[in-house]
């Protein structure tokens, strides 16, 4: 008689406080295997650091990896809240392209109602980005950009071939720019979607377990 195998696990990556909180604190019922939760540190560097060690680790080391967190949105007409869908990441290293997309953006405005999704590609930076920096990388066609995301994707794949994606809410937009990251844990509903997304991860998630025709 035939044992179904393990499902591959889920390894989510965020880097600040807020956002371990958030995905830590959301509905983790639907998850079908195991998730981990891993908080990085903030910025690329710290990113690479940890997804190199967490998937060296034998139970983790064929992971579905999916970076999560706040971005910066790029375009005129983003407002806080809204989710970002990365269609690639990119860095100075190239590009990494991300795994069921549509299926992303389907499960997350059935997760998230009212919520606007941007797709598009994810850029990279090793600093916060303001002002005409802004312009420049929405002239290279990124739509958002975030420390963390571009270094967390080429770290996985890197390790091994496995499904990436990665998900991020604005909560800076170039009509909305924050004057510091603490300012996200009052007004702005960012926090608030960042904690509703996991049922739309697990069904990602599942999809990449069903067997392909």
């Amino acid at each position: 008689m035939s044992t179904k195998p393990d499902p591959a696990p889920l390894l989510i990556a965020c880097a600040l406080g807020i956002e371990h909180l958030a995905l830590r604190s959301g509905d983790r019922t639907g998850a079908d295997g195991p998730v981990t939760v891993l908080r990085t540190g903030m910025g690329p560097k710290a990113a690479e650091r940890s997804l190199t060690r967490i998937l060296a680790d034998p139970a983790l080391s064929e992971a579905a990896v999916l970076a999560a967190g706040f971005c910066a949105g790029l375009a005129p007409g983003m407002h806080p809240g809204d989710l970002v869908v990365a269609e690639e990441t990119r860095d100075p290293r190239g590009s990494t392209p991300c795994v069921g997309t549509e299926l992303l953006v389907k499960e997350l405005v059935r997760t998230v109602p009212g919520r606007t999704v941007h797709t598009g590609p994810l850029t990279g930076s090793d600093h916060v980005v303001r002002g005409h920096e802004r312009s420049e990388l929405l002239a290279t066609g990124a739509i958002a950009v975030d420390m963390e995301s571009a270094a967390t994707l080429h770290s996985a794949v890197r390790a091994g071939e496995r499904p990436v994606a990665a998900v991020r809410v604005v909560v800076d937009a170039p009509e909305h720019e924050l004057v510091r990251i603490g300012t996200v844990r009052g007004g702005i509903s960012a926090f608030r979607v960042l904690r509703a997304v996991l049922p739309a991860f697990f069904e990602w998630h599942r999809s990449l377990l069903l067997p392909r025709r």
